[in-house]
């Protein structure tokens, strides 16, 4: 993995790799040290702790949580309602981009940043650039199904949409944590 410096004395772009090991899409992480948790700038932090509080709100779906920001303001929110609704599509971020398109009367949610708990599956992604969202900010990486970069990465240059600036690892320990305490629990 290739690490250059940007930004303060605590900036590193650390490039991810898809799944044929390419190096394509970068995602900032800000870090104190190259091994440290991020801890971002604190409007990151303050966005997604209202992605965490989101997905607590998930019930017995998976606990992901997304919030869409415009202008320094919440535009629409969402968690994961799969099981609730019985629909495959009903992810956080598709719900919060269906809010967020209803409220701005467009498909086209240009100047939005996403903030999202975890970081998002090849059908959100592809949703993400679809709707031309500018900036993506997730928290846990997903090297199961992440298409960003961890098992997969759609947000390769070439592509006819432009891709969003990408912010992983924002509160990564704490959106982390939900997760595994969801899956702790079911197995009981």
């Amino acid at each position: 993995m290739t690490e250059s410096k940007t930004g303060g004395e605590h900036g590193a772009t650390h490039l991810c790799s898809g799944s044929s090991g390419t190096r394509s899409a970068s995602v900032r992480r800000l870090t104190a040290a190259a091994d440290a948790p991020y801890t971002g700038v604190p409007t990151d932090i303050y966005w997604m702790e209202m992605a965490i509080k989101e997905a607590l709100r998930a019930g017995e779906d998976v606990p992901v949580g997304c919030v869409i920001v415009k202008d320094g303001k919440v535009l629409s929110s969402g968690h994961n309602e799969k099981e609730n609704s019985q629909d495959p599509t009903d992810h956080a971020e598709i719900i919060a981009i269906r809010k967020a398109s209803i409220i701005l009367k467009s498909w086209r949610l240009e100047n939005t940043t996403i903030y999202t708990t975890l970081e998002p599956c090849p059908m959100c992604a592809e949703a993400i650039m679809q709707t031309r969202i500018s900036r993506l900010v997730f928290g846990a990486y997903d090297i199961q199904s992440g298409a960003v970069g961890s098992k997969f990465n759609l947000f390769i240059p070439g592509r006819p949409y432009p891709v969003p600036q990408v912010t992983g690892g924002v509160l990564q320990e704490q959106c982390q944590d939900l997760l595994v305490n969801f899956f702790r629990q079911r197995r009981k």
